[in-house]
């Protein structure tokens, strides 16, 4: 069974090695195992200090539940704040209610219900939000969660436009094997992928980490149909349209402000015949980032591209164990010039045979022309085969007493570097007034060819209690978002806005900006069914 509390099945459990915690210790300092509230006493916390808005004087509809367990597993994400409170006991205010719906005709219903009893409709994909879109907003209304998963069915597969057309709470393992009997896959891979959803992907302008081939979900997402309350907004699948404004782009990042989107048409392609990880180790920052430029610029047809740091490097090496074999390594790239600041790239290659040795030869040409030392696919295979387990360490350091959040922007080239130093400098120093230490370190996880996303993570110290560990979360998130403002970068590149993000969407878009995306919700919600203070933040 999926964590109510943590990553992903509870029966997986990633070993930290004995040298990690070493390393940890070392960096950030000793930590103390928090105790974790069980899911019995926080039902009952739940049932005391939240008891559900619903059951007071509503017919409720027989698709809802107010079970304190179902609105917890649907009505809590993976934000480090959603960690916190669960992992604690200390949740507060959660969701009043969740309903499971399986055709677009009950989430009309359903709608229509939350209309009448002036309910907030908070619409949930995977649960694996990291950045608040599942809280209540502020306010006295009651609030429904329609949790999206059951909508998982493949409606219909266009063989000869390479259209599929799906149920959008389909999550990621069951879309792609709907699209693996027939020979295809639709290649979106983020890292949550085993439990996020079609639906929250687009709605949140997600990006996969091959997205090199197979393009970021505004790419793949080719029309499909989203249940409003001022109606149903039909999206015709055209390859290209000059109509006017399209108005796929509303939709997409949206985050449940502009209705529920029931089905989603997307592009996908037939499956490959190879694929290949390859990893590199270039000398230093600088010949990283521009060999990754050249790249990206060149249109080398690779299918992801991942550079590490030189702290991410070293923490990767450091806490991957088989300290005798990474030794060995290490020896060999100062012998071939990648010493002390050395950075990992990663390369992903796809596509028929012929096309992978014609890229292989490409990069390889443009990363020795940078001084880059090619190892093979023994490093990239690791990784490929670990891609969506090693968030699962999350879970051992939390239990050795270490938070991880994560924070991601994206910047014309020639702020890259400007703005993961800007970044790391916040989170190193956010926390000393309060006594403690954060390790930081960065990788691109994206490029194109004018600029490249920053993706940075962040480890400290859990504390003894919720609103301790809470301040310390405050205190990083606010010093790094207000760097990255400050950079002049998107404050999301993949993870949406949400809650958290939501200050610092102004700066972005500006007042005007921020006046038409809110007529616009206005338009499609005038009586405010889905003001989940989601990209606006809460009203004035």
């Amino acid at each position: 069974m999926r964590r109510w509390n943590g990553w992903g099945d509870d029966t997986i459990n990633a070993a930290l090695p004995a040298q990690a915690l070493d390393f940890l210790r070392e960096i950030v300092g000793p930590a103390t195992p928090p105790r974790s509230a069980t899911l019995q006493e926080v039902c009952e916390r739940v049932e005391r200090e939240s008891p559900s808005r619903l059951a007071r004087g509503i017919a409720l509809h027989p698709l809802i539940s107010v079970k304190a367990e179902d609105r917890l597993r649907s009505g809590v994400g993976h934000s480090l704040g959603d960690w916190i409170r669960l992992r604690f006991g200390d949740v507060g205010r959660i969701t009043d209610g969740v309903a499971w719906p399986e055709h677009s005709g009950e989430v009309r219903e359903l709608m229509q219900w939350a209309q009448q009893h002036q309910v907030v409709l908070l619409i949930c994909g995977g649960a694996t939000s990291v950045v608040g879109h599942l809280a209540p907003p502020v306010g006295e209304r009651p609030c429904l969660t329609l949790d999206m998963r059951r909508m998982r069915a493949l409606i219909e597969l266009d063989e000869t436009s390479q259209l599929a057309r799906f149920q959008a709470g389909v999550l990621g393992p069951d879309l792609e094997a709907q699209l693996r009997t027939r020979g295809y896959m639709l290649g979106h891979l983020p890292q949550s992928w085993e439990y996020a959803s079609l639906g929250g992907w687009i709605a949140t302008r997600s990006s996969g980490q091959q997205s090199l081939r197979y393009g970021r979900i505004e790419q793949l997402f080719a029309g499909g149909t989203v249940e409003t309350p001022h109606g149903t907004l039909k999206l015709p699948p055209f390859p290209a349209s000059a109509a006017g404004p399209d108005l796929r782009e509303l939709v997409l990042g949206s985050e449940g402000r502009l209705g529920v989107i029931t089905e989603a048409i997307v592009r996908v392609s037939r499956l490959p015949e190879q694929e290949r990880f390859i990893g590199v180790f270039m000398p230093d920052w600088e010949s990283s980032v521009n060999a990754a430029r050249k790249l990206a610029q060149t249109r080398v047809p690779l299918s992801m591209l991942r550079l590490s740091n030189p702290v991410e490097t070293f923490t990767t090496l450091r806490m991957a164990g088989h300290q005798k074999q990474i030794a060995w390594l290490e020896r060999y790239l100062a012998w071939r010039g990648a010493g002390d600041n050395k950075c990992l790239l990663l390369l992903g290659l796809t596509g028929s045979a012929a096309q992978v040795g014609a890229s292989r030869a490409q990069a390889r040409r443009i990363i020795e022309e940078f001084g880059g030392v090619w190892t093979g696919t023994l490093l990239g295979s690791k990784w490929a085969e670990k891609r969506f387990a090693n968030v699962y360490l999350r879970n051992a350091l939390w239990d050795a007493g270490y938070a991880i959040d994560t924070m991601e922007t994206a910047v014309p080239w020639q702020a890259t570097t400007p703005t993961m130093n800007a970044i790391e400098q916040a989170g190193r120093t956010a926390l000393e007034d309060l006594g403690e230490r954060c390790q930081v370190y960065t990788h691109l996880s994206h490029v194109y060819g004018s600029g490249s996303s920053v993706y940075s993570t962040f480890c400290f110290r859990v504390a003894a209690d919720a609103p301790s560990t809470q301040e310390r979360w405050l205190a990083l998130k606010r010093g790094v978002s207000e760097a990255i403002v400050a950079q002049g970068g998107t404050i999301s590149h993949q993870h949406g806005v949400g809650r958290d993000h939501a200050p610092y969407l102004p700066a972005e878009k500006g007042l005007s900006g921020m006046a038409a995306i809110a007529a616009t919700f206005a338009h499609f919600d005038p009586q405010r069914l889905l003001a989940n203070d989601n990209l606006t933040g809460p009203e004035r």
